[in-house]
């Protein structure tokens, strides 16, 4: 062979190698993971956006077509309805990035395991991987000795006091984010800062100027952009962000304010997910699981309640986005999936093991961490 039909040879054999070799391997591990929680979003909204049974009970002597409600949200399929109040979510997120289960009209079932079908023990079985419906049952301002994966994930990586954050609408967060006080940043409710960040201080003092209806629970506003603000000065591993006013707003029956809570969760989380793209810590090295405490009622006479009386409240869902997972879109058809398997879950991300702290833990959940086929 001479030396042309030699080089010609190896450049043809480098060309084919190329074409076969995948441009990047797909990550075993991230860095960092972030927990968002929708205090009491229904599954029916998530998945089919306005219900207009729902709507309609709510106005009175007006045609639902005229209200401001059905001209936003309103389409005339479920996968209209909720692109139009989750643009974000399910325009972007769900459909190039991540994944959700959750949807029982595809056999996709997320449940519940404690029987309270309140918020204290949902957040405490997301956040200690078991429920303890013998200890916790009321929403007091209390705290238990259970550590959660917040305290697990601290001491497993090492990691300072701003590394670990939680930012809460609500503030009974104080005590149910760990089983000790002062692990970690925690602002939740009407709280003052103590951080010397100026964004972070001038949030915390605007917050008693624009008070809610309720005492214990703040505009998600507030806690969002203190969230945001703590990202950037201290650009924490472990972020956990709850919203509250999904389920505040449905208390109250005030659907209109419930669906809008909803929208503005989608353009937070359009604004996150844009700022973790655009840092390098965080793009391609950042896991997030985005759920829920507890459901809500079924029907139009109990779509405002939950607890353990209340069919439907047991229903949750769970959405998924990681670089170290392919799944895109709804999940059909598997095996549930429990609450009690987020906290070895959101560990399982950074390659740890919670059940090596709580052996009765939930299990990771097995199909975010198949080998990819």
């Amino acid at each position: 062979m001479d030396l042309a039909s030699s080089r010609l040879t190896w450049n043809l054999l480098a060309c084919l190698c190329l074409s076969v070799a995948p441009l990047t391997a797909q990550p075993t591990t991230v860095d960092n993971v972030v927990l968002i929680t929708l205090d009491g979003a229904r599954t029916q909204e998530i998945f089919g956006g306005l219900d207009i049974g729902v709507l309609r009970s709510t106005i009175d002597d007006v045609a639902v077509e005229t209200t401001e409600v059905y001209q936003r949200y309103w389409a005339s399929t479920p996968e209209a309805r909720r692109k139009r109040l989750m643009p974000f979510f399910w325009g972007t997120l769900m459909a190039d990035h991540g994944s959700i289960a959750g949807n029982r009209t595809h056999g996709s079932i997320v449940a519940i395991t404690n029987t309270q079908r309140f918020s204290y023990p949902g957040y405490a079985e997301i956040l200690t991987g078991k429920a303890h419906d013998d200890i916790i049952t009321s929403n007091d301002n209390r705290r238990y000795p259970f550590p959660t994966v917040l305290d697990f994930l601290k001491n497993e990586l090492g990691l300072d006091r701003n590394q670990v954050a939680a930012f809460a609408a609500w503030e009974t967060f104080r005590w149910i984010v760990s089983n000790e006080a002062g692990g970690f940043t925690v602002n939740a409710g009407y709280q003052a800062a103590t951080d010397p960040d100026p964004v972070i201080r001038a949030l915390a003092d605007q917050q008693f100027e624009t008070l809610t209806p309720w005492d214990n629970v703040r505009h998600d506003f507030y806690t969002f952009r203190m969230a945001m603000a703590h990202l950037a000065a201290h650009k924490p591993r472990v972020l956990y962000l709850a919203l509250g006013e999904t389920d505040d707003w449905a208390h109250d029956e005030r659907y209109d304010r419930s669906l809008q809570a909803l929208a503005h969760s989608d353009d937070y989380l359009r604004e996150l997910w844009e700022w973790l793209r655009a840092h390098e810590q965080y793009r391609d090295r950042t896991a997030l699981i985005i759920t829920v405490d507890h459901g809500r009622g079924n029907t139009v006479a109990d779509w405002t309640d939950h607890g353990s009386e209340t069919e439907g409240a047991q229903y949750i869902w769970m959405a998924f986005v990681s670089p170290t997972v392919s799944l895109r879109g709804e999940w059909r058809d598997h095996d549930p999936i429990q609450q009690d398997q987020v906290a070895a879950t959101l560990a399982r991300f950074l390659g740890l093991d919670f059940r090596s702290l709580t052996p009765t833990a939930g299990l990771p959940i097995k199909a975010l961490f198949a080998p990819a086929r």
